[in-house]
């Protein structure tokens, strides 16, 4: 895989997490450095993580699937692919908050944090079940997603 699809594939799928982190910076009353700064890095190394586990998961499927297994890439990263398209293409939900004043507190929190990072991974694991059937080095995939991220 070349280097200038690794890193597109990277910002394709970071651009998930930013979209969340640019929400929750809105939702705090006071957003401070440190807050963007914590919520980069924690949806970063979450980001990063998910593809490894993804591939890990299509790697041990591969011995039952080797016949067919181009398939299954191509399939799992058309779908995706036509997923973003779509998403992309569709007017976005305005919805508005709920005045709970505690909101932006809540907003901080690591777990918070964590539980968002990873719905917003989901497709970054897809994609890790992709690159098990390719000759690819998932470390440095994992790394350009991660960084991508931040």
């Amino acid at each position: 895989m070349s280097p200038i699809s690794i890193v597109l594939i990277g910002f394709a799928m970071s651009t998930d997490a930013f979209a969340a982190a640019v929400g929750k910076g809105a939702a705090m009353r006071k957003p401070r450095l440190l807050d963007a700064l914590r919520a980069g890095l924690i949806f970063g190394v979450i980001e990063a993580i998910t593809p490894i586990i993804g591939w890990l998961l299509g790697r041990a499927a591969s011995q039952y699937v080797q016949a067919f297994d181009h398939w299954i890439a191509f399939g799992l990263l058309g779908v995706l692919g036509a997923h973003m398209i779509i998403a992309g293409l569709k007017p976005d939900d305005e919805t508005e908050g709920d005045g709970d004043d505690d909101a932006g507190e809540q907003h901080k929190s690591f777990w918070t944090l964590a539980v968002t990072g990873f719905a917003t991974s989901i497709d970054a694991m897809a994609i890790g079940v992709g690159l098990a059937f390719l000759d690819v080095h998932i470390g440095v995939v994992a790394l350009v997603i991660g960084l991508c991220t931040m």
